[in-house]
């Protein structure tokens, strides 16, 4: 029996280094063999950043087109949306401390993710979202890290939501903890 999942929207969590972008890379190249778009949030800042950028853009292979879109990705979703067979966006931490360092207020960056996840509502294709999991540590002692913690934890939440399929990474295992609808 072979099974395809009903709806599009892949929600990837996990933390730093464990195997969260390769898994949801993975899964996207099964999902369109053309027409694939990466939306990248990273804004490289020192050499060593930008050799990171340049390892995973090798990574992705040639088929991938990369748009570098560091906080108004719902604008990316929304103008790739007919023609992209999928749409890989990583990572949202990074997207939620461009989101800070360039100002947005918690109303600011509650009206962009309300644009965001319309976006991904009416998108056509699969899209498939990583992140990393930041609230399993210990309480960050300042306030701005606390900020980012609890503002990072809304968005999981919502995105979870929002996600047909939820996969959480471990030590570069997938776990399914939202599986996708199956049909026949």
């Amino acid at each position: 029996m072979v099974y395809a999942l009903k709806k599009k929207i892949t929600f990837v969590i996990g933390g730093c280094r464990s195997g969260k972008s390769s898994f949801a890379l993975d899964q996207a190249n099964k999902a369109a063999k053309k027409d694939k778009y990466f939306i990248a949030t990273s804004q490289p800042s020192d050499p060593e950043m930008e050799k990171r950028v340049e390892k995973h853009q090798k990574e992705r292979g040639k088929d991938w087109q990369t748009i570098e879109e560091p906080v108004l990705i719902h604008k990316i979703v929304n103008e790739y949306s007919g023609r992209a067979h999928v749409i890989l966006i990583d990572c949202l931490t990074l997207w939620l401390s461009n989101l800070l360092y360039h100002s947005y207020d918690t109303d600011g960056i509650l009206e962009i993710l309300n644009q965001f996840e319309k976006a991904l509502l009416n998108c056509r294709c699969p899209v498939f979202l990583v992140s990393n999991e930041v609230g399993q540590g210990i309480v960050p002692e300042n306030k701005l890290a606390r900020e980012f913690r609890d503002l990072a934890g809304m968005i999981h939440q919502r995105m979870a939501k929002t996600s047909d399929r939820v996969v959480m990474t471990v030590a570069g295992i997938a776990v399914e903890i939202k599986p996708g609808q199956k049909s026949k």
